[in-house]
């Protein structure tokens, strides 16, 4: 190595070293610091969550995404925060058939309720964003939701009096404020959002106190997993312990009556990937705390538990792409024995859950 290039290469390392050193002295005086691990309590019969190996858990990690997902900073006007479509008392969910924008603009999906997010493979109605830090990302840059361009969302952030400490203190102390990080800080504090404490987990025995289900729900329950002809059959699509399928599994359930995808308003996840084997199919959604989260499905239509029933026992549409699942249980509709339309709406509201729903440590920090 000649000393021309020798001394080129120190002067880069030196530069490197200095602009650090000298963001550190206009900011934060947290060099060295190092961000405290979190490790996420799995409950009993839950799998192992997917956490990704470049965004590991940590206390100061989860408590930047937590102030992000409640700050309106990342909206165009600084009005709506992530959580202003996402509230506890909807299970983290909207009660809109569609949220509405910054600028007053309803979208064209329902807002999906947000838990037990470490255990899904895709992520939103169509499966568009593979991980959790990319389906962060659009929200902010959306025309129709946030509305507002990551680079200038970045500057806020960075001009602001706390947030450049608190990131330095997740990432480290040369941290660059960009959307990358942002995304990552808010999918820690999201994955933190489990969801295991509802009645029919106390009956399970997989939360405490120990509890039991009344006749009705116990009856509810033997349909939803479906022993009998007559029975619901609902575990194919959402079975337990986190009621829904964890293998990215997407299903046309009959919702709508087409022959020909130019019919349809939503191509679902064909519209995504290009498969017309998929045109129609949307993400199978959770069925905890359904009882928080209408309307139902991926537009919204169904207002209430009752309605979605209704919807499998009129009997489902048979479109060219219709779940085998949906057709030869719900095509001729749902045959439900006496009180069984009953005890099944029983079942399902024994899925929510008042203690994820009233934890503080996912409300605001403001």
């Amino acid at each position: 190595m000649n000393k021309l290039t020798y001394l080129i290469l120190i002067g880069g390392v030196v530069f490197f070293i200095y602009s650090c050193k000298e963001n550190d002295n206009n900011g934060p005086d947290i060099e060295n610091y190092k961000p405290t691990p979190y490790e996420l309590t799995i409950p009993p019969t839950f799998p192992q969550p997917k956490i990704p190996a470049d965004n590991p858990l940590t206390v100061e990690g989860i408590s930047l995404g937590r102030h992000l997902f409640w700050d309106p900073i990342l909206s165009k006007d600084s009005t709506l925060a992530c959580a202003g479509c996402h509230a506890p008392n909807l299970g983290y969910g909207d009660n809109l058939k569609t949220s509405v924008g910054v600028d007053g603009i309803a979208g064209k999906r329902n807002s999906m309720p947000l838990f037990n997010l470490a255990w899904s493979p895709q992520f939103l109605w169509d499966g568009s964003a593979a991980t959790l830090e990319e389906q962060i990302l659009n929200p902010v840059r959306d025309p129709v939701e946030m509305h507002l361009d990551w680079i200038s969302a970045a500057k806020r952030l960075q001009n602001h009096p706390d947030y450049p400490t608190m990131f330095a203190k997740a990432f480290g102390e040369c941290t660059v404020i960009d959307s990358t990080n942002t995304a990552k800080a808010i999918a820690q504090f999201l994955r933190t959002m489990v969801s295991a404490s509802s009645k029919f987990d106390k009956a399970s025995g997989i939360s405490e106190p120990k509890t039991e289900l009344t006749d009705s729900e116990l009856n509810g329950f033997v349909l939803f997993i479906g022993t009998a002809n007559e029975d619901a059959h609902c575990v194919h699509c959402h079975n337990k312990p986190l009621f829904s399928v964890t293998d990215g599994y997407f299903t046309n359930n009959g919702l709508d009556d087409w022959e020909d995808p130019s019919e349809l308003t939503d191509l679902g996840l064909g519209g995504f990937n290009g498969n017309p084997d998929d045109i129609a199919k949307f993400k199978n959604a959770s069925l905890r705390n359904i009882e928080l989260t209408a309307p139902y499905m991926h537009d919204g239509r169904f207002q209430t538990l009752d309605d979605v029933l209704e919807h499998y026992i009129s009997g489902v549409h048979l479109s060219p792409t219709v779940d085998f699942n949906i057709k030869s249980s719900f095509a001729n509709g749902l045959k439900l024995p006496e009180n069984g339309r009953e005890d099944l709406l029983a079942f399902l509201k024994t899925l929510t859950d008042w203690e994820f729903v009233n934890d503080t440590a996912f409300y605001s920090p403001f």
